[in-house]
C-alpha cells in the first residue's frame, strides 16, 4: 500500500509540474502576442519625419515674380556681354585707320578678348563650384567694368589689346550667371524661358551699334566705350537683389543658407514649401574636373566642347563676316552704288580709313534683330524634338545659309540672309547653353560650363582670323570652313548620348 501511495503521489506531481509548465507557455504566448500587435501601433506613432530636397522645392514654388526679376537682372547680364563683345566689329575700322594696322592686327583683337575668357573661363567655374555662383557673376562685372573703361584711355595698340584680354577675362566670369538664372527655374519653364535671354543680347548688341551710328562720328570711339559701360554700373547695384543659388548652398552644406533663399522666394511668389524639412546630403567633391571625363560623362563632355567649339566660331564668324563684307565692300551685289563698288584688298592698300556708313550700321542694326525674332521657333523646337534635334537642325542650317552669303543679290537681299543666318547660330547657341546647364548635376556644373565656354572661346580666337583676314582674299574660300563645321558638328550631336528634356536637374554624379 506504502508502494503504491508513493506512486500515486509521484504521478500527481509529475501532473502538477506539467500543468504549471503548460500555463507559463501560455503566459509567454499571450505576452509575446501582445507585444506583437503592441510594436505596429507605436510604430506608427513614431513616423519618420517628412523631409523633401531642392529640386521638389524649387517646383513646388513654380514661376512668379522672384522669376520675373531674376530674368530681368540676369538678362541685363547678357547686355553687357553682347555690348563688349560686339564692340569689337563696332571699333574695328577706327583703330583700323588710327593706329593703321594690317588684317591680322585687327583679327588679333578679338584673339585676345577670347583668350582671357578661354583663361578665365575654367578657373570662375571652379571658383563657382567651391565659393558660390553669385561671388563669381558679381566679381567678374566689377572687372570687366573696370578694365573697359581703361581701354578708352589705351595710348597704342598694344595696351588696347592687353586691356581688351582683361575685358574678356571678366566676362568668363560674369557668364556664370547663366548657370545660376537656371538653378532657379523649374523644369517645365527652362526651354521657354533660357531662350528669351537672347532678347537682351539682341538689345546690347543693338545699343553698341546705336552708339556706333551716333557718338564715333561725333566723339570718337573712346567715348563710345565710356558710354558703353554704363549698363555694366547700374547692374553691379541691381545684381544685389539675386541670392545666391540654394542649390550650391545644398552641396556646401549650407542647409539654413538654402532654406533661408527658397522662404524668401516663396514669400516673394506667395507660393508655399513642401511640408517637411529640406534634407539633401553635403556634396564633397565639388568642383573636380574628373568627373566630367568619368565613364558617366566622358562621350557627352568631348562632343559638347566641339558643339562650344561651333557654336563660338558660328557665331562671332557670322557677326565678324557680315561687318567685314560690308566694311571692305567684298559683297557681290547687283545694285551697288558707286561707294560700294570700290573693293579693298589687302594688296593695294595697307590701311583701311572707311567707317561705316549710315546703311552699315542699318543691315548690322537689322541682322541683329534676327537673334530674336525666331524665339517662338526655338521655343518649339526645344518643347517638340528636345535639345539634341534641336542642336542638329539649326547646325546644318547655319551651313546652307553660311554657303548663300556667297551668291550675288542686293543689299537687301544680302540683309536677309544676313538676318537669318544670325537668328540660327545665336537659337543654337541657346540651345547649347541649356543642355549643358542641364546636362551636368551640381555639384560639377559651374565647372562644366567654364570648361565649355573656354573651347568655345578657342572657336572666337580662330573666328578673326579667318572672317576678317582670310575674307580679303576669298569671300568663298572664308565661308567654307564655317559650313563646314557646322556639318561635323550636326552629326557628332545626334551621338550625344543623354536628351535633356524635361529632366530634374541633378544634384550630384
Amino acid at each position: 500500500m506504502a508502494l503504491k501511495r508513493s506512486s500515486s503521489m509521484k504521478t500527481e506531481l509529475v501532473s502538477a509540474i506539467q500543468l504549471q509548465e503548460l500555463e507559463l507557455e501560455e503566459e509567454i504566448n499571450t505576452s509575446s502576442s501582445n507585444n506583437t500587435h503592441a510594436e505596429p501601433a507605436e510604430a506608427k506613432t513614431h513616423t519618420e519625419p517628412k523631409c523633401y530636397t531642392v529640386e521638389e522645392a524649387v517646383e513646388s514654388i513654380g514661376f512668379g515674380r522672384f522669376h520675373i526679376l531674376l530674368f530681368v537682372i540676369m538678362g541685363s547680364a547678357n547686355i553687357v556681354e553682347a555690348m563688349e563683345i560686339m564692340l569689337l566689329a563696332v571699333v574695328s575700322p577706327e583703330i583700323r585707320c588710327e593706329w593703321r594696322l594690317e588684317d591680322w592686327q585687327v583679327a588679333l583683337v578679338s584673339t585676345m578678348v577670347f583668350l582671357g575668357f578661354m583663361i578665365f573661363g575654367v578657373l570662375s567655374g571652379y571658383v563657382a563650384d567651391k565659393y558660390g555662383r553669385w561671388k563669381v557673376v558679381f566679381g567678374g562685372f566689377i572687372w570687366a567694368s573696370y578694365f573697359s573703361m581703361l581701354t578708352s584711355f589705351s595710348p597704342s595698340y598694344g595696351w588696347f589689346i592687353f586691356l581688351r584680354c582683361m575685358v574678356g577675362c571678366g566676362v568668363a566670369a560674369t557668364s556664370q550667371g547663366f548657370v545660376l538664372k537656371t538653378e532657379f527655374i523649374p523644369s517645365k519653364y527652362r526651354a521657354s524661358l533660357l531662350p528669351l535671354a537672347s532678347i537682351f543680347w539682341m538689345l546690347g548688341s543693338m545699343l553698341i551699334i546705336i552708339l556706333g551710328m551716333t557718338v564715333v562720328p561725333t566723339m570718337g570711339w573712346r567715348w563710345m566705350i565710356r558710354f558703353s559701360i554704363i549698363p555694366s554700373i547700374l547692374l553691379i547695384g541691381l545684381f544685389l537683389f539675386i541670392p545666391e543659388s540654394a542649390r550650391f548652398q545644398v552641396s556646401a552644406g549650407n542647409i539654413q543658407g538654402a532654406m533661408s533663399t527658397l522662404n524668401w522666394i516663396a514669400r516673394m511668389n506667395g507660393a508655399t514649401l513642401p511640408e517637411g524639412e529640406l534634407r539633401e546630403s553635403e556634396v564633397t567633391e565639388r568642383g573636380n574636373a574628373i568627373t566630367l571625363i568619368s565613364p558617366a560623362f566622358r562621350r557627352t563632355s568631348l562632343l559638347l566642347w566641339y558643339s562650344w567649339f561651333v557654336a563660338s566660331f558660328s557665331y562671332y564668324g557670322s557677326v565678324l563676316s557680315g561687318s567685314e563684307l560690308l566694311e571692305k565692300n567684298l559683297l557681290c551685289m547687283t545694285d551697288a552704288d558707286p561707294e560700294h563698288q570700290i573693293k579693298h584688298n589687302q594688296e593695294e592698300a595697307l590701311c583701311y580709313c572707311i567707317p561705316y556708313n549710315m546703311a552699315d550700321y542699318q543691315t548690322l542694326l537689322i541682322s541683329c534683330l534676327g537673334e530674336v525674332a525666331l524665339i517662338p521657333l526655338n521655343i518649339g523646337l526645344l518643347n517638340v524634338f528636345g535639345r539634341k534635334p534641336s542642336m542638329a537642325i539649326l547646325l546644318m542650317l547655319s551651313a546652307i545659309f553660311f554657303m548663300l552669303l556667297n551668291i550675288c543679290t542686293t543689299l537687301f537681299g544680302f540683309t536677309i540672309l544676313l538676318f537669318l543666318l544670325r537668328s540660327v547660330v545665336s537659337m543654337n547657341f541657346n540651345v547649347v547653353y541649356i543642355y549643358t546647364a542641364e546636362v551636368y548635376p551640381t555639384s560639377v556644373r559651374s565647372i562644366g560650363m567654364g570648361f565649355c565656354t573656354s573651347f568655345s572661346r578657342i572657336g572666337g580666337m580662330i573666328a578673326p582670323f579667318i572672317a576678317q583676314v582670310l575674307m580679303s582674299r576669298s569671300v568663298i574660300l572664308a565661308l567654307s570652313p564655317f559650313a563646314t563645321a557646322c556639318v561635323i558638328c550636326a552629326v557628332g550631336v545626334v551621338l550625344m548620348p543623354i536628351e535633356t528634356r524635361g529632366r530634374a536637374l541633378l544634384q550630384d554624379a
